[in-house]
């Protein structure tokens, strides 16, 4: 079979799916459009103050323009916080006090969080040395939400609830706007007070809704992954209710500053045209991920999400079931990134995961996961995970040499 075949027919089957995610596009962009233009965002806001960043006109329109995009009270986006682990952190211990526990509803939390929370590492200024206790609630059997489990998991100490809403390197379902709106329902059925904090890296603009317009009292997420827009160089966001996006700012900065201090550089106009394009540019991501589901699918390789299931992030998975596989995919798709594709991707320890992984990441910003990428830690069952694209035929012409590298199943 030559290796073009199983595209030209992905193409082919996807078509209706592609018109679908096309008009999510549309509304998400109208969102954006709407508050760009309530907002008079002009050419004024792209200029910088340096030092400590005291009023900075465009950082905090920027803030505000945000937080309407996300319907949230107030949001904070500053390129100090070095990426998504470092904005949940930030929320973590910005609100989390001695005594206080966090509960995971969704399983164990992704990989770098654990040497946060103090479940893994020498637990230097971790929650657990700080005397934050933690307790997850785990998936069923089926790989879903305990929901019975979580209609009483609410204890009188548990201070927040950490939603994680994508996968990560787990093989199970992420979270849909659906599900988090009845976990945050169940929460605050139990105790109204308990904090539901939301992981929303790889989330953002992938439905039409964000945690915080079903409930969720914050989130926080990364600018090199969906908000970015493929663009943005550094950063991340936290986004919420207002005492809580400022409780998690002045951790970032120090108390008495919180959310007035930093300064923006020359990243202003980044910051804006980024947000403006993210709709489009999840929409392509999304569209990649159909498409390496369904040709993965008919490879024989099981898939998560499966071809047609609705997306709830832009993240796929694909179980290859041995490290050579893995690490052959990652090399195939480095070989079609636009950065680095003379670069053989190896096997190697990264701060913050417990196991080794393989990277492939030829992209324009380093680690930007908007931009088409693949990586997967080295244990069963041997997961290559595909992130992000800024267009979806970049993905099929680097998956034509996936398949030629991995083969059947």
């Amino acid at each position: 079979m030559k290796t073009l075949e199983p595209i030209q027919e992905a193409q082919h089957a996807l078509a209706p799916t592609f018109a679908s995610i096309d008009t999510q596009i549309k509304q998400n962009l109208h969102k954006v459009l709407t508050a760009f233009r309530s907002h008079q965002v002009g050419v004024h806001h792209f200029n910088s103050v340096t030092g400590y960043g005291h009023d900075d006109l465009g950082r905090q329109t920027f803030d505000r323009l945000f937080a309407e995009v996300m319907g949230a009270e107030t949001a904070i986006a500053r390129v100090q916080l070095v990426s998504g682990t470092h904005a949940i952190a930030c929320a973590l211990f910005g609100i989390l006090r001695p005594g206080d526990e966090l509960l995971a509803i969704a399983g164990p939390p992704y990989d770098t969080l654990e040497e946060v929370i103090g479940l893994r590492g020498q637990g230097s200024g971790s929650l657990k040395e700080y005397g934050i206790t933690y307790r997850q609630l785990d998936l069923t059997p089926a790989g879903i939400i305990d929901w019975e489990g979580l209609e009483v998991a609410v204890r009188a100490s548990t201070r927040m609830v950490l939603i994680q809403r994508s996968c990560g390197y787990s093989w199970r379902s992420s979270l849909s706007i659906e599900e988090i709106d009845r976990i945050v329902s169940l929460v605050k059925r139990q105790n109204p007070d308990t904090v539901c904090f939301v992981d929303n890296c790889y989330g953002e603009f992938v439905e039409t809704r964000e945690p915080t317009q079903v409930g969720a009292d914050l989130m926080a997420g990364s600018l090199i992954k969906n908000p970015g827009g493929t663009i943005v160089t550094a950063g991340g966001y936290l986004a919420g209710r207002h005492d809580l996006v400022e409780q998690a700012a002045c951790r970032l900065t120090a108390p008495g500053i919180g959310s007035t201090g930093g300064a923006t550089f020359d990243q202003h106009r980044l910051l804006y045209q980024g947000l403006f394009l993210a709709p489009q540019m999840v929409g392509e991501a999304v569209k990649g991920n159909c498409l390496t589901a369904y040709v993965f699918d008919r490879l024989g390789y099981p898939v998560n999400p499966l071809p047609f299931a609705p997306r709830r992030d832009t993240i796929q998975g694909i179980q290859l079931g041995s490290a050579e596989k893995v690490i052959a995919f990652c090399r195939a798709i480095q070989q079609y990134s636009p950065v680095g594709s003379y670069l053989d991707p190896v096997p190697g320890e990264m701060p913050g995961y417990e196991s080794e992984l393989v990277m492939a990441g030829g992209t324009f910003i380093d680690g930007s996961t908007s931009e088409f990428s693949a990586d997967g830690p080295l244990r069963e069952p041997y997961v290559v995970f595909c992130q992000g694209g800024t267009h979806w035929t970049h993905v099929a012409i680097a998956l034509e040499a996936a398949i030629a590298a991995v083969g059947r199943n």
